[in-house]
């Protein structure tokens, strides 16, 4: 089985000017394995990319790997300013 995490980690870091600081957190919902993304500042809109084309991409894969039973993987970027 494939850890999300790691495949997120393994995806994001050679995007962001501070691999470092990549954090993923996980909630589990009814429907939803949630994977919260946190990254410097400074990288999240490296991550999001010109009209969210770069997150959607992403998404896409991690979408793509089965999670537990029924529920579907769900990829959150956690912004600072909300």
């Amino acid at each position: 089985m494939v850890s999300v995490d790691r495949l997120i980690k393994k995806i994001v870091s050679p995007l962001v000017d501070y691999p470092d600081e990549i954090q993923i957190s996980h909630n589990e919902s009814d429907r939803f394995m949630e994977y919260h993304l946190q990254l410097n500042e400074e990288d999240v809109g490296r991550i999001i990319g010109k009209h969210g084309h770069v997150i959607q991409t992403i998404r896409t894969v991690v979408y793509s790997v089965p999670v537990n039973g029924p529920k579907k993987a769900r990829l959150i970027v956690d912004d600072e300013k909300q």
